[in-house]
């Protein structure tokens, strides 16, 4: 438990804005225009959308990428420090653009466009690793998008367990498809793993779930599986655990798996139990769907508790009596 005395959060990794589109009933073709509902600038990637969500649910947390020198790039720097999140390690580039996501959301479901930007060029070069001593958890994520970052991953986590922090990993989608095997070097150095049920079966070549928990834990001593709606999966230790979903109104899915990330983390790190920890991962993904973007709908630890206060009342009460 000597990892947890400091709960202090790096984030090392991309970031961009994303354009969302909401109330999208179909996927455009080309020559054929659709229309959305409405439409939102906002702090977009993985990365960005966890540091956001762990500060809000008071960690202290520092971000370290590039931006380039333009509008969007003074957007993300501004929403990064207006949710508490330290920027002093966000570099500004004259000579490149800041990245954009254009996400199409119907609700339950997204399709998004990426234009990399910044991101593609960042590299180990541009981090301090001093930084790691003065922080007790490091997560890093797309691993596929981060090209020129994507060979150090092994290392950054090495050094990062060496210094005693608690390291977390989101591969995210693979744009390509190719799905490489080099994966399998950061897994090492990997305390929690988080994937999806298409990338944890991609990743493994396996067909169900819980043999690609299994197959994964393996390498990684706490692996998650996120599914949607349908709540989240587990294994610690080789033991696993389940939880439910919450029923929610959504508005918008973007970064609502990197806002699991966060309340799932946030759990982890105070010592709370995985079951503990997979209901307020649940939490905070369901949450941040209720509103446009991946970071409106976030909520702090007092707005954590009282929806899992009220969801436990509800669930309580529709339960038959003996």
């Amino acid at each position: 438990m000597g990892r947890l005395l400091k709960p202090r959060t790096l984030v090392i990794g991309e970031l961009n804005v994303d354009i969302v589109a909401t109330g999208v009933r179909s996927v455009p073709e080309m020559g054929v225009e659709i229309l959305a509902e409405d439409c939102e600038l906002t702090l977009g990637s993985a990365s960005a959308i966890f540091a956001v969500g762990m500060a809000k649910l008071g960690h202290n947390t520092t971000f370290v990428g590039q931006v380039g020198n333009d509008s969007f790039g003074s957007f993300c720097v501004n929403a990064l420090q207006l949710s508490g999140v330290s920027t002093q390690n966000v570099a500004r580039k004259e000579e490149l653009k800041t990245g954009v996501t254009i996400a199409l959301s119907g609700g339950r479901d997204r399709a998004l466009i990426t234009y990399p930007g910044a991101i593609a060029n960042f590299d180990a070069r541009q981090i301090k690793m001093s930084l790691l001593q003065g922080h007790s958890h490091l997560h890093l994520t797309s691993y596929y998008l981060q090209r020129a970052l994507q060979r150090s991953f092994p290392e950054i986590l090495r050094r990062a367990q060496a210094e005693s922090m608690v390291t977390s990993f989101d591969p995210n989608s693979d744009p390509r498809g190719s799905w490489s095997q080099s994966i399998k070097r950061v897994l090492r150095f990997t305390d929690v793993l988080f994937v999806n049920q298409r990338e944890a079966l991609k990743l493994t070549g396996v067909r169900r779930v819980e043999q690609a928990l299994k197959k994964l834990g393996e390498s990684v001593s706490c692996v998650v599986i996120k599914l949607g709606p349908r709540g989240a999966v587990a294994i610690r230790d080789n033991r696993i655990c389940s939880a439910p979903g919450f029923r929610v109104t959504a508005v918008d899915t973007t970064g609502a798996g990197d806002s699991f990330d966060a309340g799932f983390m946030s759990a982890y790190l105070r010592g709370a139990p995985l079951a503990d920890c997979l209901r307020c991962g649940n939490a905070c993904g369901a949450l941040s769907t209720s509103q446009a973007g991946g970071t409106a709908g976030q909520p702090n630890q007092r707005r954590l508790a009282e929806f899992l206060e009220t969801k436990k009342l509800s669930r309580a009460k529709r339960k038959p009596s003996n």
